[in-house]
């Protein structure tokens, strides 16, 4: 249809009036083009090829026309739906995010758990290893020791000389831990450096002039004591019933722990006390209260004393000490030893209290070979503290006993009858109740409880399996069980 243009240039009433209006979109020929353009949108069938009249709309539609306005809110729409769909993926992503990071700690923790049982159980494996190679080194070298001792009186006695000799040797205690500390330590220290630092033990200003005579003294007594009277011991009994008599020297620290330490009271350590004494006066008995027989359990009860005291002293004056701080200390005690107690052998030699014809005349072979044991001794004692648990120190020095014993009886130096052999065995069951310690009982009654637990969740266990098993049995057979209400 054809449309005719108004005189004054207005084709239509609708042009007109929307003139008179003021449309903001209006220009002339604005209802003619619309027109046109519906006229030119054309419907194609399907599949049919239709001609390019998009680009023939787009050119001829306002910037207000249908498409736009209909077009924005399906963009709108798409944008959302997308914007909805990465939201919900984002969400996704941080809420599995969120979830990694929780498990993630759990799983961390649970790994670091797992590390440290097993780097638990590796050093609990480690130390019970350490712990079997000490218990043998402890015995073999407190055996050998005593061993040496007995063949060196065969062309030699001179016991307070061979404690002076022994004891000197105390001094490489020092020398052999830097040794160890320079093969082992990552930060290592100059000898000076390590030896200012080991000598705290005497106090904050290390080891004085003053020091040296009043703290070292009473201890290089004591120790020179004790070496003394276990070799006196050995002149007069055998090797096996001079090891177990010292071995009271464990009740001999609680009885005076507990007066002068005021330590607590244990009723199974004074069973253990009434045992070693019951032990000695078996031993003394054994042999029907011969001299030398009495003479020897003197000695040796003695020896056992003097270590007990000179232990209860050191825990009085200098407390609790490391392995550094122990090696210089017994170092010191050779030092101590060599400068103050030399005038004894001397005089001892001069009054042929204890005379020998030459020094090329002494064996020496079995001198050194007796103060190197007791040096090694005194260095497992010391370092099986660091590397394992203290009980099994003392249960190597209890394990002694039975080696001596069988040494005596292959040298067939002593006839075990039923006394003697029995005050042995007397004597180290109290050496082995003094290990226990002092929570003991509250130890026991958790492992009893803890055995009664076990026992219970088995036996519930096997109710709930034997139910199980009567229940599949009987629906096998084709028999249901209704439950009671």
């Amino acid at each position: 249809m054809d449309v005719k243009a108004a005189p004054n240039g207005v084709a239509t009433i609708e042009d007109r009036i929307l003139r008179i209006t003021g449309y903001y979109g209006y220009y002339p020929g604005y209802s003619s083009q619309k027109s046109t353009s519906r006229s030119s949108v054309t419907r194609c069938k399907p599949g049919a090829n239709c001609p390019s009249s998009h680009s023939g709309i787009s050119r001829q539609l306002s910037p207000l026309s249908v498409t736009e306005d209909s077009s924005a809110p399906i963009l709108e729409l798409q944008s959302r739906g997308s914007s909805g769909v990465c939201g919900h993926r984002v969400e996704r992503q941080n809420r599995s995010g969120d979830d990694g990071t929780q498990t993630h700690p759990e799983n961390s923790s649970q790994e670091n758990r797992i590390k440290a049982r097993c780097l638990s159980c590796t050093s609990m494996v480690l130390k019970a290893v350490w712990g079997l190679l000490i218990i043998l080194s402890v015995s073999s070298s407190w055996v050998g020791t005593t061993q040496i001792v007995k063949i060196t009186y065969k062309n030699f006695y001179c016991p307070f000389f061979m404690t002076w000799f022994s004891t000197n040797w105390n001094i490489m205690f020092f020398p052999v831990y830097y040794s160890g500390h320079l093969a082992t330590a990552q930060e290592k220290q100059s000898p000076m450096k390590k030896f200012r630092e080991c000598s705290r033990i005497f106090g904050e200003d290390g080891l004085t002039l003053k020091l040296f005579l009043k703290r070292t003294a009473p201890f290089s007594i004591l120790w020179t004591l004790t070496n003394y009277l276990y070799l006196l011991a050995l002149k007069k009994l055998t090797a096996t019933d001079v090891s177990a008599l010292f071995c009271c020297n464990k009740a001999f620290v609680f009885l005076l722990s507990w007066i002068v330490l005021k330590d607590r009271f244990m009723g199974v350590r004074i069973v253990a006390a009434i045992m070693a004494i019951t032990g000695i006066v078996m031993m003394a008995y054994a042999d029907n209260f011969h001299a030398d027989s009495i003479i020897g359990v003197a000695f040796a009860v003695g020896s056992a004393s003097t270590s007990a005291l000179y232990k209860v002293l050191f825990k009085m004056f200098l407390g609790s000490a490391n392995f550094g701080e122990a090696a210089h200390f017994v170092s010191t005690l050779g030092f101590f030893n060599l400068i103050f107690i030399s005038f004894t052998p001397v005089i001892l030699y001069f009054t042929k209290v204890e005379h020998w014809s030459s020094f090329a005349a002494l064996p020496w072979g079995c001198l050194c070979g007796m103060a190197g044991l007791w040096l090694v001794f005194n260095i497992l004692v010391n370092v099986g503290v660091v590397l394992t648990y203290p009980i099994l120190i003392s249960i190597g020095t209890v394990l002694s006993v039975p080696g001596n014993a069988a040494v005596d009886l292959l040298k067939q130096e002593v006839i075990f009858n039923v006394v003697r052999l029995a005050a042995t065995i007397i004597i180290c069951i109290g050496f082995l109740l003094m290990l226990l310690p002092e929570e003991w009982d509250e130890i026991t009654l958790r492992f009893i409880n803890s055995l009664k637990e076990k026992k219970s969740e088995e036996h519930v266990e096997d109710i709930t399996d034997s139910s199980v098993h009567l229940r599949s049995r009987s629906r096998a057979n084709g028999t249901v069980s209704i439950p009671l209400a």
